[in-house]
């Protein structure tokens, strides 16, 4: 049984805890150096001339300058991602967050590519008017991400595939078992992402991969018994 019981900062693992601090001091740093570090870290189209390869990983310690974005994400990645790093140690499980972010990267920059190509298409067909293109097309090239969500949703995939049955409060009275919650999360954020409400500024498919490349890791893992990635 997972042990899903508050702890002390001392006894956090160590990576969730470095994770924590890296996360926290990145936050400040956008938010004492302003946009052009943001823009520098980022995660933008990779036809934007803004983007750098390095984004497809720095990405993932940003956050949006709201306290509650850096805050709701670090509990998260505490509250599911402790036990693994528990059973699994440190190292195998930095690099499964680590791919799980990068993982997330590729998938939303693959869904900002086919939906430029999309875009372009109707436009060539007449679909939509050159006005329209510049519009629509202009909010896909000029995206940028921030967030561990993609890594941290490849964590809770992780956690509900290891411990499915492992109950999870919600608002702390209703208890939910954890493969439940979590394929809820992720049919919420695959829907978002296939019919975004309008001001929708959250990256569902970057969710949406992380979560995808999360739970084939740990099949795999699972399957071959390895006890490492290296």
């Amino acid at each position: 049984m997972a042990d899903l019981r508050p702890r002390g900062f001392q006894s956090i693992p160590p990576v969730i805890k470095n994770l924590i601090i890296v996360n926290v001091l990145f936050w400040i740093a956008e938010l004492t150096f302003g946009d052009r570090f943001i823009d520098l870290l980022a995660l933008h189209h990779y036809e934007n001339p803004k983007f750098g390869i390095w984004q497809v990983v720095t990405y993932m310690f940003l956050h949006s300058k709201e306290f509650f974005h850096i805050l709701i994400n670090m509990f998260v990645l505490w509250m599911f991602g402790s036990t693994l790093e528990d059973i699994w140690g440190s190292k195998r499980f930095l690099i499964f967050y680590l791919i799980c972010g990068v993982g997330a990267a590729l998938v939303q920059l693959g869904v900002l590519g086919f939906s430029m190509e999309m875009l372009t298409n109707k436009l060539n067909s007449g679909a939509i008017s050159l006005d329209e293109f510049k519009m629509r097309g202009g909010a896909v090239y000029w995206t940028s991400v921030v967030g561990a969500s993609g890594a941290i949703n490849g964590v809770m995939a992780a956690f509900a595939y290891t411990f499915p049955n492992a109950p999870l409060y919600i608002y702390g009275l209703f208890p939910v078992k954890a493969k439940y919650l979590v394929i809820a999360y992720f049919l919420l954020d695959l829907f978002g992402g296939i019919n975004p409400s309008g001001g929708d500024n959250v990256a569902h498919f970057a969710h949406v991969g992380g979560a995808i490349v999360g739970l084939i890791l740990v099949m795999t893992m699972n399957r071959s018994n390895r006890r490492t990635f290296y």
